[in-house]
């Protein structure tokens, strides 16, 4: 299972010394948190960002420093001032990212990458949630860069939501105290788990239901896209199977939305201070429908601004 897994990040340039599992990615970042850090630390996290990871920092007693994100993730410019807050840890996706949909252009790689260099006690999470399913290139930042550093993968966007398994590969430190604290708790992921993983990962029927897959998600957000600019509403999904649209009164956009029959998450879970919008998860959404959904949008804009005023 190390070979395969590192036969899998090895062409994407992550370094794969040193591998390891646990039992998805919100495992192994909790686990890495609560081993590195102590209550009160803050961590830097993207803005808006995945509301599971928000809630986690939350539960575990740190901080949350908000970086703000575009089209290609993470800021370099808020990333170095939450450094400068003194932040222990940074957690990001390179591509897919949840739920705005950035992606790191190889720009942005070198810039957040001269900006970690600043700073080489900070512990870099680097976590690649959806893969193979994102039609984006990873253009990880772990082979140039931070001193202490992990490339998280899950299997559950693609395998299956109950195939609790992830990989990682990490610098030598941080494989320690991740594998050390696992001995002291579940001991070890479940052989049986890990062959089923196996088995899947090398099956060649599997890999082309991926990346059929794969081309499906990007039709179906490349097309809702497409609709609401046609209909003058900025949106933003890069890659991954998300689209975020700014919006001024989250709760009269969903409810109005959920009158026409369409269910849209609130923005108010995924931010910590930027402006508020709503993540449209796309994995469903025919592209026959998306144009109905964008003009049942427009009309819930405008239904919106009459009553609210936005």
């Amino acid at each position: 299972m190390e070979e395969a897994v590192r036969d899998w990040l090895r062409p994407d340039g992550v370094p794969v010394e040193h591998v390891t599992f646990a039992h998805g990615a919100l495992d192994l970042v909790g686990r890495l948190l609560s081993v590195e850090l102590r209550p009160g630390d803050a961590v830097a996290m993207e803005d808006p960002g995945y509301h599971h990871l928000l809630d986690l920092v939350t539960a575990l007693g740190l901080r949350s420093v908000p970086v703000a994100v575009d089209d290609e993730g993470m800021c370099p410019d808020a990333l170095r001032r939450a450094l400068g807050a003194g932040v222990r840890a940074v957690v990001y996706s390179p591509r897919g990212q949840n739920p705005y949909g950035g992606c790191f252009s190889s720009e942005r790689r070198e810039a957040l990458a001269e900006v970690l260099r600043e700073s080489q006690d900070v512990l870099v999470v680097e976590n690649d949630h959806a893969s193979a399913v994102t039609d984006a290139p990873v253009r990880t930042l772990t082979a140039d860069g931070p001193a202490r550093w992990v490339h998280v993968r899950t299997v559950s966007k693609f395998l299956g939501a109950d195939l609790r398994w992830a990989a990682a590969a990490c610098d030598p430190t941080t494989l320690a105290r991740h594998d050390g604290r696992l001995l002291l708790t579940s001991g070890w992921v479940s052989h049986l788990l890990q062959e089923t993983v196996h088995g899947l990962m090398t099956d060649e029927g599997t890999r082309a239901l991926v990346s059929r897959a794969r081309e499906t998600y990007t039709v179906r957000r490349t097309a809702l896209l497409r609709e609401l600019a046609s209909r003058g509403i900025p949106a933003h999904g890069a890659s991954g199977m998300n689209v975020w649209v700014a919006v001024t009164d989250e709760s009269a956009v969903v409810n109005g939305l959920r009158s026409y029959g369409w269910w849209v998450a609130a923005g108010a879970r995924f931010r910590l201070s930027s402006g508020p919008g709503v993540r449209i998860s796309v994995a469903d959404l025919e592209p026959a429908d998306a144009a109905r959904l964008a003009s049942d949008f427009a009309s819930v804009l405008g239904e919106s601004e009459a009553t609210y005023g936005g």
